[in-house]
């Protein structure tokens, strides 16, 4: 007796457990808010600028097919106290490349991002090369960052006098945490009075959705639905002094979005998507091919050397035609959901590219209630 209490007693802790996780986990569809939105004044800001490599290989501009980089070698030396106007300049140790960034959200002055570097000139490769002080200009054409270091090709370029391979793009390359932040964007958060969230996939129900969800993690009316794509957070009085942490409760929120019915192909590449919400009304399927293959096998005649006569090729066809026997109709229930589909096709034998025909054909006789977004 004292045994079968024990196990009683274990089986309702371990069910109490599981109930307790099961009530902290959230749902397996549901995703964070932090997953669906974006908020409105925190992104990153583009950097872009013109720069030298030095240091390449005899694999650099040739300076006769690009002027551009012979008067920025002039120009550059001459801020260094050297003199070469006028002189005859044959190297390829020396590459112009356009050297671009991404400035980051809330970067401080000092911090380090990382430099994208490709060439514009006839440079061969960038490998070995190093990257000069470049300064780098947002929109508004100020400099926000300098950018220099040795730059990482992963790309690679070789050959001889009578062929030559070429893996990845040897002529692109990135200096890891090559740029120093030397200007911030002035924004600041703690001052506002509210926030405005950004739907990542537009749609009135899942914004409607974001909306109730934080107004009752809330207690109080502070967020509304103003479009598909927005939402409105007025900042509570409980959360008066601080924005990160009103933020920071909001976005691991747990909401399920909502998808419309769509269905995403690609004819180059008979690549199908279908979204969990596609229904079929009820539909009779049938497919089959006419395929009619022609091969050409030509022999040679050769005749006896004794006998005479001329060699002679003679022409030999095989045709094969295949009807699509074995091929049956399909019925399709009305209301089928995703995997139903998915079977109700397969069971024809097909391959993904008469699918798509398929599906166009499901379309336009009224069949397929969903949307078809043709890539």
């Amino acid at each position: 007796m004292r045994r079968k209490s024990f196990v009683q007693k274990f089986i309702a802790l371990m069910l109490s457990g599981l109930i307790s996780i099961a009530n902290i986990l959230p749902a397996q569809a549901a995703s964070r808010i932090k997953d669906l939105v974006s908020i409105e004044g925190v992104r990153e800001n583009q950097l872009i600028g013109y720069g030298l490599v030095v240091g390449l290989d005899g694999t650099g501009d040739s300076l006769r097919n690009a002027p551009y980089t012979k008067q920025s070698i002039t120009a550059m030396l001459e801020r260094l106290g050297v003199n070469t106007r006028g002189a005859d300049m044959k190297g390829q140790n020396v590459a112009a490349v356009m050297v671009t960034a991404s400035l980051t959200p809330f970067a401080r002055p000092g911090n380090r991002i990382d430099i994208n570097v490709s060439s514009i000139g006839d440079a061969d490769n960038l490998r070995g090369g190093t990257l000069i002080v470049t300064p780098l200009k947002g929109a508004d054409g100020e400099i926000y960052a300098i950018a220099q270091g040795s730059i990482q090709v992963s790309g690679f370029s070789a050959g001889g006098d009578a062929s030559s391979i070429t893996q990845g793009v040897p002529t692109a390359g990135r200096i890891p945490n090559g740029g120093i932040i030397e200007k911030k964007v002035n924004y600041s958060m703690i001052t506002k009075k509210e926030i405005h969230l950004s739907l990542s996939s537009p749609d009135f129900t899942t914004s409607r959705r974001i909306a109730r969800a934080i107004n009752d993690k809330m207690g109080v009316q502070t967020a509304m639905s103003l479009d598909p794509s927005t939402i409105l957070i007025i900042k509570p009085e409980s959360y008066a002094s601080n924005m990160v942490d009103l933020i920071t409760d909001i976005e691991q929120i747990y909401v399920q979005p909502d998808q419309k019915a769509i269905v995403v192909v690609d004819e180059r590449s008979g690549i199908i998507v279908i979204g969990n919400e596609v229904r079929v009304s009820e539909v009779a399927i049938a497919q089959g091919n006419l395929t009619i293959r022609v091969s050409e096998t030509p022999q040679v005649s050769q005749p006896n050397p004794l006998g005479g006569g001329e060699t002679a090729i003679v022409p030999r066809t095989e045709l094969n035609i295949e009807d699509g026997d074995g091929k049956k109709f399909a019925l399709l229930k009305p209301g089928v959901n995703l995997q139903e589909l998915v079977d109700g096709l397969n069971a024809l034998g097909i391959g993904p590219r008469d699918m798509i025909a398929i599906l166009q054909a499901l379309k336009v006789s009224g069949a397929l209630h969903a949307e078809i977004e043709v890539m």
